[in-house]
């Protein structure tokens, strides 16, 4: 282990991360453009890491920051879709791009342990048959929701978004939202128009009643990395 000391500050860690802290204040906040460009260089490990948007605010635990953002360009993560549908709509899954599709054989396979997808599409008629696996799909954030667009009958519409990069925002008990924006791979440009879409829709999101400071923290992140810090106050929205 290496240990750095840096403005005061000791860092511990490995050669790769003690490096990256050499080249980065993580204790600044840099602007959203400078960000998107240095988390690419905080990412250095040898696989293309994911790039995540994180969030701490400064909300009640009766609030709920719940949404869904169509980002401009995909998240560059690999988006299995499942569909719980039967007849014309299971149909209409499977010909938007679906890649799995029906209705109580999929609850029993969940209900034995299979789960692998990353988005859960359903028509109204399938949610009775969902309480089997609710808690299962509610533990993993992929329980379909009318509120999240999950729960629809525009079933063509819910896939390609699911498949374009549809991803949502939602606090945890302490208050924290983490989303994923990208990959090391992409362009600043590409991590910055993904970042400040979600940044709009968040700040849209803000409950009425609060008071004070909605946002205490934004940073992003590379999978293997530190966390550079956004001075969202000066974000242009």
């Amino acid at each position: 282990m290496k240990v750095l000391v840096k403005n005061n500050v000791v860092y511990k860690g490995g050669k790769r991360y003690i490096s990256i802290i050499e080249k980065i204040d993580v204790e600044k906040e840099y602007s959203l453009e400078e960000a998107c460009k240095l988390v690419k260089e905080a990412a250095t490990a040898k696989f293309d890491e994911t790039i995540e948007l994180a969030y701490k605010l400064n909300i009640k635990q009766k609030h709920n920051v719940r949404d869904v953002v169509i980002l401009p360009h995909s998240t560059g993560k690999q988006c299995r879709v499942l569909v719980f549908a039967e007849g014309e709509k299971a149909q209409e899954a499977q010909s938007a791009g679906a890649d799995y599709v029906g209705s109580v054989d999929l609850v029993e396979k969940i209900a034995g342990g299979w789960l692998e997808f990353e988005a859960c599409i359903a028509t109204p008629d399938m949610m009775k048959n969902l309480s089997k696996v609710a808690p299962i799909l509610g533990r993993r954030k992929l329980m379909p929701n009318p509120k999240t667009g999950t729960v629809t009958l525009e079933i063509e519409r819910a896939v390609k978004e699911a498949k374009a990069g549809k991803v949502e925002i939602r606090n945890d008990k302490t208050g924290n939202v983490h989303t994923i924006i990208g990959k090391k791979s992409f362009d600043p440009k590409i991590l910055y128009e993904n970042a400040l879409a979600i940044h709009k829709v968040l700040l849209k999101n803000k409950p009425s009643d609060l008071k004070g400071e909605y946002i205490a923290t934004m940073a992003l992140s590379p999978t293997m990395g530190p966390a550079i810090k956004v001075d969202f106050k000066k974000l242009s929205v």
